[in-house]
């Protein structure tokens, strides 16, 4: 299965470091903190991947380039502006397979990507969201799953009803893409995952792996410390 990993973001939270380097580039014990992601998924068997970058593009087209080098093969898909993370999604379309594992390329999620794409084979929704079940308070809850196993609402500014935090992972059919508006920016969390969540057509699947963002610098610090 191809894995397409959101690569493309500014970075705001970050600066001054994202001045000069994207997100993904971010380095945790001198290494970038986007080898540690493919690193791992490589790891579970998923060896073709698609990076969709923007910002700072060439440094990681430099670094990575075909991907060889960590026994994967890598294409990329370019956004001359920023689209969102649906808008970046939609640009893509071209390249991506059916279906496909997406990744937030500024988030570690270490869990088994192989039991998490064979559940995908379960279910006849056209998404599958890694719902953390928030034991340690990473983040305020933005995912109210149902006794179902549905992700039925997805607001990250009203935690109130929700039980899980998304965990930055998620199976699509290539269907979402006709959720997404041609030619506009877009965001996922925004425009397409609440009315996926509305419709019943979001499955979850509930894990109590803790994820890593390095949202934030706060964030980052904890990430390095994971990743020692």
């Amino acid at each position: 299965m191809q894995v397409a990993i959101l690569a493309g973001g500014l970075g705001t939270r970050l600066s001054p470091l994202t001045l000069s380097v994207p997100k993904p580039m971010v380095p945790i014990r001198g290494r970038p903190f986007l080898e540690y992601q493919i690193e791992w998924i490589r790891r579970d068997g998923f060896d073709q991947i698609l990076l969709l970058v923007g910002y700072l593009a060439e440094q990681i087209e430099r670094h990575f380039s075909d991907g060889s080098r960590w026994g994967v093969s890598i294409r990329y898909s370019h956004e001359a502006s920023p689209m969102g993370t649906a808008g970046a999604l939609k640009r893509a379309s071209r390249h991506l397979k059916d279906p496909f594992l997406l990744l937030n390329g500024d988030t570690y999620l270490p869990m088994d990507y192989g039991k998490f794409a064979k559940r995908f084979k379960e279910v006849g929704t056209t998404g599958l969201i890694a719902a953390y079940d928030n034991s340690q308070l990473v983040a305020p809850n933005n995912v109210r799953v149902s006794s179902e196993g549905l992700a039925v609402r997805f607001d990250k500014g009203d935690p109130g009803e929700m039980t899980h935090v998304d965990a930055g992972a998620y199976l699509f059919r290539k269907r979402i893409l006709d959720r997404i508006p041609a030619g506009r920016p877009a965001s996922l969390e925004g425009d397409v995952l609440p009315k996926m969540a509305s419709d019943q057509d979001l499955t979850a699947y509930p894990i109590a792996d803790r994820y890593y963002d390095i949202g934030t610098f706060e964030r980052l610090t904890l990430a390095e410390n994971a990743l020692r």
